[in-house]
């Protein structure tokens, strides 16, 4: 069969797990001493909103001798499930933007869950490696260029001193998607040369702004809807598909374009964010693959991914179709568990695992693709990682009572992407 363009799964190395060898001796000493299950693990939630509160079930229900003992959030309210639930002491509940600076400088603290709104991602990131914790992080880990460039410093440094992280992309854990993505790796479905992927669904939760909320405490309490906390439904959410379509191709994409808007969630409540976005990868050997999103109630669902070779096609997610068809029959553990099964079990001296290059760069991919639809500018990776100045972290002394307008929603013709000329990157056919 004659193909053009496609990627050769002989011509791309797959990425080996970082090596174990000997321990950083600089900074602090990474807390590893942990070889049975009897020895108890201490979990500090920095974020303890649903998906904090969620990580923290799941990393209990994962093994036995694991205690969440600290728990660190903006506000007093998303305090009280957790600490009820696990009876954390109150000297040990920490509340305001600071609160997670007070759980990172406690000792006995071995690993952290990081569940807070991603823009503040990279800051917690590198401080918790800096203190030597493991940590648990959920994706996206970032919302712009400078705050990826943070995330790949902290990730090299997490690797140096030999800390466990994973990261919240479960898929990566679900025995339906390993062992699809086996076969094909080993070339089930030969030479891949497309690839859909897509978050199609409805509208989601809105907290109505009350007379006495200031502009950081309105905003944090909705961060889905504003850029500089959630990145974007793009970044924020469609990067779970996004990273799936990475490891299939074991590779990154070259460049991206995008379109998309803000059609139907228009009000002020909605903040700054887009409701739909469609983009073009393109993946080395000038492979072109497709990625959708949207997030506009009465709309059709659609959560899936699929690759497609010159001898079949697959899911990956538990079937292939093709010269070698296959359905996976095994066993279908919770996938949020299993995260954290992994995450724990490298702890105690089982394989190393370190998942924070990985998630960092498809963190950055669902990020180029907004730029490219905010800016309607195709875009090459070489260009946004060196030259792109888009900075959108957060002050580290930013305090709740701080005036914080609302920038306006991106209009492409109009916004000016920071670093970029016109065309940077040159077009393609």
């Amino acid at each position: 069969m004659t193909r053009r363009g496609g990627v050769s799964r002989r011509r791309f190395l797959g990425r080996s797990a970082v090596a174990i060898g000997g321990w950083a001796t600089a900074g602090v000493a990474p807390r590893v001493a942990f070889t049975a299950a009897t020895e108890t693990l201490r979990v500090g939630v920095i974020g303890c909103g649903s998906r904090g509160t969620e990580a923290a079930d799941n990393c209990v229900a994962a093994a036995p001798g694991v205690q969440i003992t600290a728990l660190a959030d903006a506000f007093v309210d998303r305090l009280k499930g957790l600490k009820e639930k696990y009876k954390v002491p109150d000297q040990r509940c920490f509340v305001g933007l600071d609160a997670w600076r007070q759980l990172l400088a406690l000792s006995d603290v071995d690993m952290v869950i990081l569940a807070t709104p991603p823009g503040f991602r990279p800051m917690h990131f590198a401080a918790a490696v800096e203190a030597g914790k493991h940590i648990f992080t959920e994706k996206p880990v970032a919302v712009c260029a400078a705050g990826v460039r943070d995330m790949l410093e902290a990730a090299k440094r997490s690797e140096e001193k030999k800390l466990c992280v994973a990261a919240g992309t479960q898929r990566r854990h679900d025995p339906r998607y390993v062992e699809t993505m086996k076969r094909i790796h080993d070339g089930a479905i030969g030479d891949l040369v497309s690839a859909q992927c897509y978050w199609n669904q409805g509208g989601l939760w809105v907290k109505p702004r009350e007379p006495k909320m200031t502009d950081v405490e309105w905003q944090l309490r909705n961060w889905l809807y504003f850029v500089w906390l959630s990145g974007d439904h793009i970044v924020e959410q469609h990067v779970h598909n996004i990273d799936v379509i990475n490891w299939a191709f074991r590779a990154l994409p070259d460049q991206v374009h995008s379109l998309g808007g803000r059609q139907f969630r228009t009000g002020p409540e909605f903040g700054n964010i887009y409701d739909h976005f469609g983009t073009e990868f393109f993946y080395p050997g000038d492979v072109r693959t497709i990625s959708m999103c949207r997030q506009i109630q009465g709309t059709t669902g659609n959560v899936s991914e699929r690759v497609v070779g010159t001898k079949g096609v697959s899911d990956c997610a538990g079937t292939i179709a093709g010269e070698e068809p296959w359905k996976y029959e095994g066993p279908t553990p919770n996938p949020y568990v299993e995260e954290h099964r992994h995450w724990i079990e490298a702890i105690r001296g089982g394989p190393y695992l370190n998942e924070a290059r990985q998630v960092t760069e498809s963190t950055m991919c669902a990020i180029m693709a907004r730029e490219s639809a905010y800016s309607q500018q195709q875009m090459k990776r070489e260009w946004f990682m060196q030259r792109c100045e888009l900075d959108l972290r957060p002050r580290p002394d930013l305090k709740m009572t701080d005036p914080l307008p609302v920038t306006p929603v991106a209009v492409p013709g109009k916004y000016q992407l920071p670093g970029m000329v016109k065309e940077p990157q040159g077009r393609r056919g």
